[in-house]
């Protein structure tokens, strides 16, 4: 048996020119927990050519769905960003990464963190029914450079708000924080920095960080993990993984290229 699920591109939405989204078909007998990653990509001269890419897509839904950068000179991504509906790509039968609610220790509030393509994993995240039943709230952060790469989330989130299963769930529990660096918008600023100034809480309604109460999951740029990483560290927040549960937990497998 091969080790990769062959599925057709279903369709492809250009966010940005550094940006993109694809819907793909998935094989019945691919299993996955939201928030998980499989490597995907592409055959290249009769060789799989492969990145890890989170699930945008929830694991009841019957497609498959990615968000993606594009570098021009990436290995895959250079090829991935060309793709077409008919198209054939590649997924890896096997789904793995710590984004999942059993590595956190319960709590009260859960705060999504994410840069860039790192929301993908919480796309998967925010369509689970049992992640309303575990949390009182959820924060989804998103911090990018300019106000057109939020476009991707921001639809991800009105049409959630529309939905006859998800739209009573959300009104009540799911908060959205944009976040842009680069650009004059209603949130500007660099993740780190508006917890510590705790002006993310003050715009949301919501108390400070609390060890007790919260907990977090992370995905974005290495630089963004590491520095996330030591403030909750130093705050006593304990980094969570399948062995023990945590306060927090981190994904490592980012696409950069």
């Amino acid at each position: 048996m091969s080790a990769f699920y062959r599925e057709k591109v279903l369709s492809v939405q250009h966010w940005t020119d550094t940006l993109f989204s694809f819907r793909a078909t998935r094989d019945t007998g691919f299993r996955f927990q939201n928030g998980q990653f499989a490597m995907i990509g592409l055959e290249v001269d009769g060789r799989p050519l492969l990145r890890a890419y989170s699930m945008a897509s929830a694991n009841h839904e019957e497609e498959l769905e990615f968000f993606s950068i594009k570098v021009q000179d990436g290995p895959l991504t250079s090829r991935l960003q060309k793709i077409k509906e008919g198209d054939t790509i590649l997924v890896g039968r096997k789904a793995t990464g710590t984004l999942i609610t059993d590595n956190l220790i319960p709590g009260k509030r859960l705060m999504l963190l994410s840069t860039g393509t790192g929301l993908a994993p919480f796309a998967s995240l925010i369509k689970d029914p049992e992640v309303y039943e575990q949390f009182e709230s959820i924060v989804l952060v998103h911090g990018c450079r300019q106000v057109s790469e939020l476009a991707y989330g921001e639809k991800l989130v009105a049409n959630l708000r529309e939905d006859e299963l998800f739209g009573e769930l959300l009104a009540d529990k799911l908060i959205y924080y944009p976040t842009v660096t680069r650009e004059p918008f209603r949130n500007r600023g660099r993740i780190t920095d508006l917890i510590n100034s705790e002006q993310i809480f003050n715009d949301i309604g919501q108390s400070p960080l609390n060890i007790e109460t919260d907990r977090i999951m992370m995905c974005g740029s290495p630089a963004m993990l590491e520095e996330l990483k030591a403030m909750f560290e130093s705050r006593d927040f304990v980094e969570g993984s399948g062995n023990k549960p945590g306060h927090f937990v981190i994904e490592k497998a980012f696409v950069e290229r």
